[in-house]
């Protein structure tokens, strides 16, 4: 079970805000929300029968977020603390998908998707607004095994982050301020087994953080987005994509150079394995859509077989 503290001091057991959110249809909660933390040891999200708690470092300061599941008639319940309460409480509709339409979408044409898109009519793309809050931890997820970079994050945010405001699990804690960010030493990147060649990425931008944020926030399209992202050193296609289709609910960016996923778009669609062009010559038939349709295939219950060799589990603290 997971502990439950009582209100930290100088904060309120009561919400410092809270709204009651009815969507036009029913939402798959754990669809929406699963992408956006970091792995099982991600101490800004934490599930429970319940609902998620979910942490921000948002415009207004920190906040702590907790969403209950649909009650009976579909309506979701939203609560935080902290700072950047209000923040929190005003961006619940894009973090439940609210905008994300999919009615030009049409996959009657694959079974797969067809049958995917049937049993989950509640999936929608999750828009956070937070860039860093996605550029940094895909940073830190780049070409290494995803049990490396669950470990880092955490380690990172366990020894960085703040404590989260109001009565969450003891566990969560918010990601530190860019300023804080800035002040991590060289040395405690590599203690969270993050290799230099990512620690300098992670640097360039919050070099420019403020004005990276500037220019993603005027940028007249997500495609002009993508390229304000991809000026900074370290930051290439798949570090991009990860971040957009969190930050932004980008419907169509998919992640070139993955391990798996092209892979695994190949057997689900075709039986086959196939690379990172063959990737986007399949989903070519549903461009603008691309997320969309991988997210269909993740939610298919398909699963594909790992043949390839496995990468090996490093440990970066120690070279």
């Amino acid at each position: 079970m997971t502990a439950v503290l009582p209100a930290a001091p100088g904060s309120h057991a009561l919400p410092e805000a809270e709204t009651v959110y009815r969507p036009d249809r029913p939402l798959d909660l754990p669809g929406i929300l699963g992408l956006l933390g970091r792995g099982p040891f991600d101490p800004t999200t934490q599930w429970d029968l319940g609902g998620m708690w979910r942490t921000w470092r948002t415009p207004l300061g920190a906040a702590t977020l907790r969403i209950h599941r649909p009650a009976s008639d579909g309506s979701i319940a939203a609560a935080a603390w902290g700072p950047g309460a209000a923040w929190a409480i005003e961006a619940l509709p894009g973090l439940l998908g609210h905008g994300d339409d999919w009615s030009g979408l049409d996959v009657s044409s694959h079974p797969l998707l067809r049958g995917s898109l049937h049993r989950n009519p509640g999936l929608r793309l999750s828009r956070t607004g937070l860039l860093l809050e996605a550029l940094l931890p895909a940073i830190v997820e780049q070409r290494v095994t995803s049990l490396e970079a669950y470990r880092s994050w955490a380690r990172l945010l366990r020894w960085y982050g703040e404590p989260a405001p109001g009565p969450g699990p003891t566990e969560l804690r918010v990601v530190p301020t860019i300023e804080q960010w800035r002040g991590i030493p060289s040395w405690d990147w590599h203690r969270a087994g993050v290799d230099p060649r990512r620690a300098r990425a992670a640097q360039a931008v919050l070099a420019v953080a403020p004005s990276l944020e500037r220019a993603v926030a005027q940028a007249g399209s997500l495609d002009a987005a993508s390229i304000a992202l991809r000026t900074i050193p370290g930051v290439g296609q798949w570090t991009t994509a990860e971040t957009l289709q969190r930050s932004h609910a980008h419907p169509d960016l998919v992640s070139v150079g993955d391990y798996h996923l092209a892979h695994y778009v190949g057997e689900a669609l075709i039986g086959r394995r196939v690379d990172d062009d063959g990737m986007l010559e399949l989903l070519e038939p549903w461009s603008g859509h691309r997320q969309r349709v991988v997210r269909l295939i993740l939610a298919s219950g398909f699963r594909f077989e790992r043949r390839g060799p496995r990468l090996a589990v490093q440990d970066h603290r120690w070279h």
